[in-house]
């Protein structure tokens, strides 16, 4: 019966670990800044004049801009690609040249439910197929 018992419990605290470094993995390749490179009918060249970007560096607040508003979120990331965001919200000021933008954004962000790295890019994908994909911001 104690054999028992110590097997399971090695097994239930292997399994804790495999858990914890599972969700480190993912924070280690997630944790950065990320450009916004391809974006529903936008180019990749309005978007990088704009600064489109995509802020999980913090552990705490995430945050993204897209050239005029501060935007900030809360994300879980977990291991099996999946993605939940939430406590979305933003500043409120007017800039005319990137309204269109933001509101695309702010519309089709909270839509996203997986999420796929791939060397330095980010793929965020709604269920409905819609996507939008990130270069990190610190690859050469």
């Amino acid at each position: 019966m104690k054999n028992i018992l110590k097997s399971l419990a090695f097994v239930f605290g292997l399994l804790i670990m495999l858990n914890c470094s599972s969700r480190n993995q993912v924070s280690e390749q997630i944790n950065r800044k990320w450009m916004l490179i391809e974006f529903q009918d936008y180019t990749k060249d309005f978007l990088m004049k704009k600064g489109a970007n995509l802020d999980l560096s913090t552990r705490d607040q995430y945050g993204a801009n897209m050239g005029c508003n501060r935007i900030f979120m809360k994300a879980d990331f977990k291991g099996d690609g999946t993605v939940a965001f939430s406590g979305i919200g933003s500043t409120m000021m007017y800039c005319q040249d990137a309204m269109k933008l933001e509101e695309a954004f702010g519309k089709a962000f909270p839509t996203m439910v997986h999420y796929k790295i791939e060397g330095h890019f980010l793929t965020l994908k709604s269920k409905d197929g819609s996507s939008m994909k990130f270069v990190a911001a610190d690859w050469d």
